[in-house]
Formats: C-alpha cells, structure tokens, sequence
C-alpha cells in the first residue's frame, strides 16, 4: 500500500499505514519542483502516478533524468470533477512543459471510475505484458498511454492491483531482481511473486486498514490514542514476533493491549507500537516470508520502510530495501521506453 506507491497508501492518500497514525499526509494544491530555475534539460514524456487522492508527476529526458517534479491532491476524485485531461495539462502547464508532450500514466487513471477503465491483465503475467495492454484515451489530442493492473481470479484466493504492478517494473528492472517476494506495504499491503521477470500470484493483507480501524474505533482507541509506533521500540520487535508466531492467537492478543493499560499502566506509545507489531507479524506470517530460500525485496519509503525492516529484522529474515518513488518512477520510465517515448539505450541500470 501500490504514500505507495507514499506512506499513506498506495492509491487511497488519505488512509493510514500500520503504526504511522492516522494524520492526513500529502501535499499542496501544486506543490512542484524544478532541478534549478529552469528546466536543466528537454522532456521527452510526462510520468505520473495518479492515486484516488493523490497524483506525482515526474518530466523525464531521453536519458531518464528526472527534469521537473509536480505532486497535488489531485487524485481520481478530484479529476473526475475538473476532467482528467485538463487535469494533466494543467500540471504540465505549471511546469512549462513543452506542448503536446507524451505521457505514461499508473494507478487509479485507469480504474473504472477512472480516465479510461484499462483492464486487468490476469496473472501469470509477464512484466512487459503490462506495457502491450496500455489504453489510450480519446478526450485529448496529447499521446496519453494509462498502464493496466494486474488481476488473480482465483475463487478463494481473488485478487487485484492496481499501481503496483509499475512500482514492481522498477523494482524488478535491473540484473538479478527477475525473481523473488516482493512485499509493497501501505493501507492495503501487496505481497507479489515474481518467476523470471513473470508475476506467478500476490497476495493483499488489510494491515493498514485494520490498524486504523482497530485504532480509531474498537476498545483499543482509549489505549492507542494519536501515538505513533516507534519501530526501534523493543515492544515492536516483540509484538511482531507474537503476531507472527502466535497468529491463530491473533484476536486475543490484540485484546491483551487493553489489558495491559488498564492493569500496568501502559501508555499509549506502548500500546501503538505492539497493535502495530501484531499486525504486521500477521502479514508477514501469511506471506510466508520465512517458508521459502527466495530473495525478499520490500518497497517502501520512509517510516513505513523503517517499520516493516524493523519487523523482518525481528523475524531474522533477510530483505533488501528499495526505495518506492524511485521504483515507481523507474518503472514508468521502463514503460516509455517500450512503448517508444523515450530512447530505450539511454540510461538503462547497471
């Protein structure tokens, strides 16, 4: 969960992540950056990551250096209501864009209540299959190329991604990262097995929707509070370790928070820090993180990266951190240059 995609969730801006508290985080109306006064250099193409409230634009040259920046409020629900073609052109317009400048869009642009609806593409799945499936909207004289999700239609196990799947191109776009468990924290955390650059299955855990709820409106509210979880706190690893190992225990467990605040006096930093801690143990048990000898690969960016390599440094688990605006930005990158938006010799990583 793909400030996932953004430690307040990968598409839902406003929802928490297990642990960080339930604090708005984002940006202005327009908030933007330039690398300098000017544009260093020219743009080739837009990338952009549109969430349900929150949408990053990068201007990207040929090479892949990142030109401009632009990050607002300005998810699906608000660009369903200004139009997400002015939208864009707006952001691009504030940037000094070049005109008619092409753009590779992720995420909730092409959910059904987006842009133009792109429709899953159903897993297995190669990687580059998510490029060949993109749509084109035809309310814009600008080349607009929107990325599809990934589906799982598996009766018991039915799943989707919708954000994600780019994070994941990124991540997976250099040598030896074609295989492995890729865990992408946030409101709804994505767990995806990638096979030879190939997406065999993934998994979505809940964490961060039920920490908010277990945390704003359960029994536990009056011991958590507004306190943040401490990742470096020992009740953390702790708890981690609990949800984990115990986790057919997980719903007493929860209850023993309440418990301890009321019988020894734990405050609420205590009390957020073990919620959290069972929480994410719970996930990183049905992951099956410790099961298997594949490389672990999480995605994530800030607090929320600080979190969950806290709770697999608990668990003793090896995991190698990749920074999610990078990953994401990279994948959309990857993206342009497969489908001829920017020179695919230039700026490939080593």
């Amino acid at each position: 969960m793909p400030q996932g995609r953004d430690p307040t969730g990968r598409h839902g801006g406003a929802l928490p992540v297990p642990g960080i508290g339930r604090r708005t985080h984002g940006h202005g109306p327009g908030a933007d950056r330039r690398r300098g006064d000017a544009l260093t250099s020219v743009p080739a193409f837009a990338a952009v990551d549109w969430g349900t409230s929150s949408f990053r634009l990068w201007l990207v040259s040929d090479d892949g250096a990142v030109v401009g920046e632009r990050r607002s409020g300005d998810g699906m629900t608000t660009a369903r209501e200004k139009g997400f073609a002015a939208t864009l052109d707006a952001h691009l317009a504030a940037l000094d864009a070049p005109a008619g400048l092409p753009a590779v869009v992720c995420g909730m642009a092409g959910a059904r209540q987006g842009w133009v609806e792109a429709n899953y593409l159903d897993v297995p799945a190669s990687l580059d299959d998510i490029v060949s499936r993109a749509v084109t909207p035809h309310d814009t004289d600008r080349r607009v190329f929107i990325l599809p999700g990934l589906a799982q239609r598996l009766r018991e196990r039915a799943d989707v991604i919708r954000g994600e799947e780019t994070q994941l191109m990124g991540a997976a776009n250099r040598p030896g990262t074609d295989a492995g468990l890729y865990c992408m924290p946030g409101t709804h955390s994505k767990w995806v097995r990638l096979e030879n650059g190939k997406v065999s299955g993934f998994s979505t855990f809940m964490t961060g929707e039920l920490f908010d709820l277990i945390a704003r409106r359960s029994i536990l509210a009056h011991s958590v509070g507004e306190a943040d979880t401490d990742p470096d706190a020992p009740s953390f690893a702790e708890a981690v370790r609990t949800g984990h190992d115990q986790v057919e225990r997980l719903t007493g467990s929860l209850f023993s928070i309440r418990g301890s605040q009321l019988l020894f006096g734990d405050p609420p930093e205590r009390a957020a820090a073990r919620l959290s801690g069972m929480l994410i143990g719970a996930e990183l048990a049905g992951s099956g993180c410790k099961n298997g000898t594949i490389p672990i690969r999480l995605i994530a960016s800030g607090k929320l990266a600080a979190l969950y390599r806290a709770a697999f440094a608990a668990l003793s688990v090896a995991v190698e951190a990749i920074d999610a605006d990078e990953a994401v930005r990279q994948g959309l990158i990857r993206a342009a240059r497969s489908l001829g938006l920017a020179d695919a010799r230039k700026g490939q990583p080593a």
